[in-house]
Protein backbone atom coordinates (compact mmCIF):
# COMPACT_ATOMS: atom_id res chain seq x y z
CA UNK A 1 0.00 0.00 0.00
CA UNK A 2 0.96 3.18 -1.06
CA UNK A 3 2.97 4.82 1.97
CA UNK A 4 0.31 8.32 0.96
CA UNK A 5 -2.80 6.47 2.10
CA UNK A 6 -1.38 5.52 5.51
CA UNK A 7 -2.62 7.05 8.38
CA UNK A 8 0.13 8.38 10.35
CA UNK A 9 0.39 6.10 13.99
CA UNK A 10 -1.07 7.97 16.82
CA UNK A 11 -2.57 7.49 19.68
CA UNK A 12 -6.12 9.21 19.69
CA UNK A 13 -9.47 8.09 19.34
CA UNK A 14 -10.76 8.08 16.12
CA UNK A 15 -14.25 8.78 14.71
CA UNK A 16 -15.75 8.79 11.55
CA UNK A 17 -19.08 10.20 10.08
CA UNK A 18 -20.24 7.52 7.40
CA UNK A 19 -23.24 7.64 5.12
CA UNK A 20 -25.00 8.79 1.44
CA UNK A 21 -24.96 12.70 0.95
CA UNK A 22 -26.78 15.06 2.59
CA UNK A 23 -27.53 13.18 5.86
CA UNK A 24 -26.43 15.53 8.26
CA UNK A 25 -22.29 14.37 8.29
CA UNK A 26 -20.80 17.49 7.93
CA UNK A 27 -23.48 18.97 10.68
CA UNK A 28 -22.52 16.51 12.94
CA UNK A 29 -18.71 16.50 12.59
CA UNK A 30 -18.93 20.06 13.65
CA UNK A 31 -20.88 20.07 16.33
CA UNK A 32 -19.02 17.04 17.97
CA UNK A 33 -15.34 18.37 17.14
CA UNK A 34 -16.86 22.04 19.50
CA UNK A 35 -18.06 19.20 22.16
CA UNK A 36 -14.77 17.62 22.75
CA UNK A 37 -12.71 20.76 22.23
CA UNK A 38 -11.04 18.76 19.63
CA UNK A 39 -10.71 19.28 15.62
CA UNK A 40 -12.48 17.63 12.58
CA UNK A 41 -11.09 16.11 9.44
CA UNK A 42 -13.81 17.78 6.52
CA UNK A 43 -14.22 15.62 3.49
CA UNK A 44 -11.31 16.43 1.17
CA UNK A 45 -13.23 15.85 -1.98
CA UNK A 46 -15.82 18.50 -1.52
CA UNK A 47 -12.84 20.76 -2.23
CA UNK A 48 -11.34 19.13 -5.00
CA UNK A 49 -14.58 18.58 -6.99
CA UNK A 50 -15.73 21.86 -6.36
CA UNK A 51 -12.71 23.48 -7.72
CA UNK A 52 -13.08 20.75 -10.96
CA UNK A 53 -16.63 21.80 -10.93
CA UNK A 54 -15.99 25.31 -11.31
CA UNK A 55 -13.16 25.12 -13.54
CA UNK A 56 -13.92 22.48 -16.13
CA UNK A 57 -17.86 21.83 -15.29
CA UNK A 58 -17.25 18.34 -14.69
CA UNK A 59 -18.02 16.51 -12.34
CA UNK A 60 -16.31 13.40 -10.49
CA UNK A 61 -15.28 10.55 -12.41
CA UNK A 62 -13.03 7.47 -11.74
CA UNK A 63 -9.38 8.77 -12.08
CA UNK A 64 -10.14 11.56 -9.95
CA UNK A 65 -11.26 8.86 -6.92
CA UNK A 66 -7.13 7.55 -5.91
CA UNK A 67 -6.19 11.67 -5.63
CA UNK A 68 -9.35 12.23 -3.40
CA UNK A 69 -8.24 9.64 -0.90
CA UNK A 70 -4.34 10.51 -0.96
CA UNK A 71 -6.07 14.02 -0.41
CA UNK A 72 -8.06 12.67 2.27
CA UNK A 73 -5.46 11.13 4.00
CA UNK A 74 -2.90 13.67 4.35
CA UNK A 75 -5.91 15.98 5.37
CA UNK A 76 -6.86 13.22 8.51
CA UNK A 77 -2.88 12.75 9.41
CA UNK A 78 -2.06 16.63 9.83
CA UNK A 79 -4.83 16.98 11.33
CA UNK A 80 -5.00 14.23 14.05
CA UNK A 81 -1.45 15.61 15.49
CA UNK A 82 -3.61 18.95 16.38
CA UNK A 83 -6.43 16.77 18.02
CA UNK A 84 -7.13 16.28 21.44
CA UNK A 85 -7.74 12.56 22.35
CA UNK A 86 -10.03 12.11 19.61
CA UNK A 87 -10.22 13.28 16.14
CA UNK A 88 -13.62 13.55 14.09
CA UNK A 89 -13.13 12.09 10.40
CA UNK A 90 -16.24 13.19 8.01
CA UNK A 91 -15.42 10.63 5.73
CA UNK A 92 -12.38 7.90 5.23
CA UNK A 93 -11.37 5.54 2.52
CA UNK A 94 -14.28 3.43 2.88
CA UNK A 95 -16.41 5.11 2.30
CA UNK A 96 -14.71 6.18 -1.30
CA UNK A 97 -14.79 2.74 -1.96
CA UNK A 98 -18.24 2.36 -1.64
CA UNK A 99 -18.76 5.73 -3.83
CA UNK A 100 -16.65 4.09 -6.69
CA UNK A 101 -18.58 0.59 -6.41
CA UNK A 102 -21.87 2.65 -6.80
CA UNK A 103 -20.85 5.17 -9.33
CA UNK A 104 -18.39 3.00 -11.79
CA UNK A 105 -20.37 -0.26 -11.81
CA UNK A 106 -17.88 -2.14 -8.90
CA UNK A 107 -14.48 -0.46 -9.66
CA UNK A 108 -12.17 0.07 -7.26
CA UNK A 109 -8.52 1.16 -7.60
CA UNK A 110 -6.29 -2.11 -5.74
CA UNK A 111 -4.59 1.04 -3.80
CA UNK A 112 -7.54 2.35 -2.89
CA UNK A 113 -9.37 -0.74 -1.93
CA UNK A 114 -6.27 -1.87 0.30
CA UNK A 115 -5.65 1.47 2.24
CA UNK A 116 -9.71 1.14 3.02
CA UNK A 117 -9.51 -2.40 4.54
CA UNK A 118 -6.25 -1.56 6.34
CA UNK A 119 -6.65 1.80 7.84
CA UNK A 120 -8.99 1.41 11.11
CA UNK A 121 -11.05 3.89 13.39
CA UNK A 122 -12.92 3.12 16.36
CA UNK A 123 -16.30 3.92 15.83
CA UNK A 124 -18.62 4.69 12.63
CA UNK A 125 -21.61 6.62 13.10
CA UNK A 126 -23.62 5.94 10.15
CA UNK A 127 -26.37 8.59 9.20
CA UNK A 128 -29.47 7.69 8.19
CA UNK A 129 -31.66 9.70 4.81
CA UNK A 130 -34.19 11.49 7.31
CA UNK A 131 -32.78 14.51 6.80
CA UNK A 132 -33.98 16.90 3.36
CA UNK A 133 -31.96 16.76 0.93
CA UNK A 134 -29.95 19.99 0.10
CA UNK A 135 -29.04 20.23 -3.91
CA UNK A 136 -26.00 21.80 -4.64
CA UNK A 137 -23.38 21.46 -7.35
CA UNK A 138 -21.82 18.49 -6.79
CA UNK A 139 -24.66 16.04 -5.13
CA UNK A 140 -26.66 13.64 -7.28
CA UNK A 141 -29.52 10.76 -7.29
CA UNK A 142 -31.19 12.17 -4.47
CA UNK A 143 -33.96 9.38 -5.73
CA UNK A 144 -31.56 6.91 -4.93
CA UNK A 145 -30.87 7.28 -1.04
CA UNK A 146 -32.16 4.38 0.14
CA UNK A 147 -30.27 2.65 -2.38
CA UNK A 148 -27.34 4.61 -0.84
CA UNK A 149 -27.88 3.75 2.59
CA UNK A 150 -28.08 0.46 2.32
CA UNK A 151 -24.54 0.06 0.28
CA UNK A 152 -23.06 1.98 2.84
CA UNK A 153 -24.34 0.31 5.94
CA UNK A 154 -23.23 -3.43 3.88
CA UNK A 155 -20.41 -1.93 3.77
CA UNK A 156 -19.64 -1.62 7.47
CA UNK A 157 -21.01 -4.91 7.59
CA UNK A 158 -18.65 -7.22 5.01
CA UNK A 159 -15.67 -5.05 6.53
CA UNK A 160 -16.63 -5.87 10.48
CA UNK A 161 -16.34 -2.00 11.23
CA UNK A 162 -18.12 -1.11 14.45
CA UNK A 163 -21.16 1.08 13.71
CA UNK A 164 -24.06 2.69 15.59
CA UNK A 165 -26.94 3.78 13.78
CA UNK A 166 -27.70 7.61 13.98
CA UNK A 167 -31.63 9.17 13.34
CA UNK A 168 -33.46 11.88 14.30
CA UNK A 169 -32.81 15.21 14.72
CA UNK A 170 -29.43 17.18 15.38
CA UNK A 171 -30.26 16.84 19.70
CA UNK A 172 -31.03 13.23 19.37
CA UNK A 173 -28.19 12.36 17.35
CA UNK A 174 -24.97 14.13 19.00
CA UNK A 175 -26.74 12.49 22.47
CA UNK A 176 -26.40 9.36 21.16
CA UNK A 177 -22.80 10.25 19.34
CA UNK A 178 -21.74 11.46 22.84
CA UNK A 179 -22.87 8.29 24.56
CA UNK A 180 -21.38 5.83 21.95
CA UNK A 181 -18.25 8.16 22.00
CA UNK A 182 -17.62 8.48 25.64
CA UNK A 183 -17.52 4.89 26.48
CA UNK A 184 -14.39 4.43 24.58
CA UNK A 185 -12.82 7.59 25.54
CA UNK A 186 -12.79 5.74 29.40
CA UNK A 187 -11.22 2.53 28.08
CA UNK A 188 -8.27 4.14 26.38
CA UNK A 189 -4.98 5.17 28.02
CA UNK A 190 -2.29 7.60 27.13
CA UNK A 191 -3.98 9.69 24.84
CA UNK A 192 -2.12 11.89 22.85
CA UNK A 193 -3.26 15.19 23.90
CA UNK A 194 -2.80 18.65 22.36
CA UNK A 195 -1.04 21.66 24.42
CA UNK A 196 -3.23 23.38 26.48
CA UNK A 197 -1.35 26.85 26.21
CA UNK A 198 -3.15 29.67 25.02
CA UNK A 199 -0.78 30.11 21.45
CA UNK A 200 -1.63 25.96 20.79
CA UNK A 201 -5.26 26.44 21.46
CA UNK A 202 -5.29 29.88 18.84
CA UNK A 203 -3.76 27.04 16.20
CA UNK A 204 -6.22 24.63 17.40
CA UNK A 205 -8.67 26.11 15.67
CA UNK A 206 -7.05 28.18 12.73
CA UNK A 207 -7.81 25.62 10.03
CA UNK A 208 -11.62 25.71 10.93
CA UNK A 209 -13.61 29.10 11.20
CA UNK A 210 -15.40 28.40 14.60
CA UNK A 211 -18.59 30.24 13.34
CA UNK A 212 -18.91 27.43 11.54
CA UNK A 213 -19.76 25.31 14.12
CA UNK A 214 -23.39 27.92 14.52
CA UNK A 215 -24.97 27.73 17.66
CA UNK A 216 -24.03 25.73 20.37
CA UNK A 217 -26.93 23.54 21.63
CA UNK A 218 -27.85 23.78 25.41
CA UNK A 219 -26.90 20.27 27.34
Amino acid sequence: MEKTLKQTPINIVKIVLFGPESSGKTTLSRHLARYYNTVWAPEFAREYLQEKWNNERKTCEKEDLLPIAVGQMKLENALAKKADKILICDTDLLETKVYSEEFYGGFVDEKLNEAASKNSYDLYLLTYIDTPWEEDDLRDRPELRLEMFNAFEKSLIDNNRPYILLKGDKETRLKIATKAIDKILKNKENLHTFSDSLQDIDMHFLHQNTSDFGTPFEY
